[in-house]
């Protein structure tokens, strides 16, 4: 069984990637709620788990539309971005344009006629529902996102890199089956299976193509939106995740020190992660110029691979260099 988008030449070629500061909050805040969690996220929660003992975060407008008892949430906390790299901002007024008659049809799909209280409040007063949703997300942002968002960004972009290189390789066909085991591509439709789809079911597109949106910070499956009032967005989990959390927290083996020396075999640690130059100087706390000297020797050795993103320059292990430290390419 699966669910099944049906895609046209014209949709498929407007189909984009886009990448949200708000998506990634609202996945987070599942992950605290434990849905979907994932393991590779536990250093993650466990920093978060601190940070919330020490000064808890009040979100009684939001909690209980991310965190309940219905397998879904309403679709307008996460609409589909206008660019491809939006701002929080920029996802708070695309959230706040919600219509009244929108909040209402989404609440009424995922909560039924007899939703909690909250729910209830924001159906009767939605656009001032929409504003307090806003302001508690954007404290949720700025304590749980916003002080690793340059590591999280980075993934993203090179996610979306690899993606559109198979996408320029292969078409349609190789990016959708190279996004996630769960999603293949044929004749003119996108399909998601697995275990979670007991039934057939079409996805109510919305207008243009689709927003393919990685999220570091999520489930590892991939969600479609099955009813929006903006474009279709589908979030799948970001390639090299599992490296964010743990990259440069560990010594490099020994046979990368003796080969490299103790400062480049360290900066091939970090580099398990995408990241950038900045990013690198200020973990291992060195000049951007000595990271960017040792960068140009690993390069030339073919240990570490550039790609640029929009305005960011970034920076990853390749195979050898995996190799070398004795772990998997991204």
């Amino acid at each position: 069984m699966a669910l099944t988008i049906d895609l046209g030449v014209a949709e498929l070629a407007a189909t984009r990637f886009a990448i949200s500061p708000l998506s990634e909050t609202v996945s987070a805040l599942q992950q605290l709620g434990d849905r979907d969690r994932q393991p590779i996220h536990l250093p993650w929660l466990r920093w978060a788990a601190d940070e919330l003992a020490r000064h808890p975060l009040d979100l009684p407008r939001t909690w209980p539309l991310i965190v309940s008892d219905r397998p879904a949430w309403p679709e307008f906390l996460v609409p589909a971005p206008r660019g491809a790299g939006t701002s929080l901002e920029d996802d708070l007024a695309a959230l706040r344009r919600t219509t009244a008659p929108q909040v209402r049809a989404s609440l009424l799909r995922v909560f039924g006629d007899d939703p909690p209280a909250a729910v209830a409040e924001l159906a009767a007063r939605p656009v001032a529902g929409l504003r307090a949703i806003a302001a508690e997300l954007r404290a949720a942002h700025d304590r749980l996102i916003a002080p690793h968002w340059s590591r999280i960004r980075a993934v993203l972009e090179a996610d979306v890199v690899h993606r559109a290189r198979q996408l320029a390789a292969g078409g349609a066909e190789r990016l959708f089956t190279d996004l996630h085991p769960d999603l293949r591509w044929r004749d003119g439709r996108l399909m998601l299976g697995g275990a979670r789809w007991r039934a057939e079911r079409a996805v109510n597109r919305g207008p243009g193509g689709l927003v393919l949106m990685p999220v570091v910070l999520g489930s590892p499956y991939v969600l479609i939106k099955k009813s929006t009032s903006t474009q279709t967005t589908v979030r799948y989990p970001a390639r090299g995740v599992g490296a964010l959390w743990t990259a440069g927290t560990r010594a490099p083996a020994g046979s990368a020190v003796r080969l490299l020396g103790r400062a480049r075999a360290d900066l091939l640690e970090a580099l398990r992660s995408p990241t950038t130059t900045t990013e690198l100087a200020r973990a291992l706390g060195v000049t951007p110029s000595a990271v960017s000297q040792h960068l140009g020797v690993l390069r030339e050795s073919g240990l570490v691979a550039r790609e640029r993103s929009g305005r960011h320059v970034l920076y990853m292990t390749t195979a050898l260099g995996a190799a070398l430290l004795g772990t998997t390419a991204h």
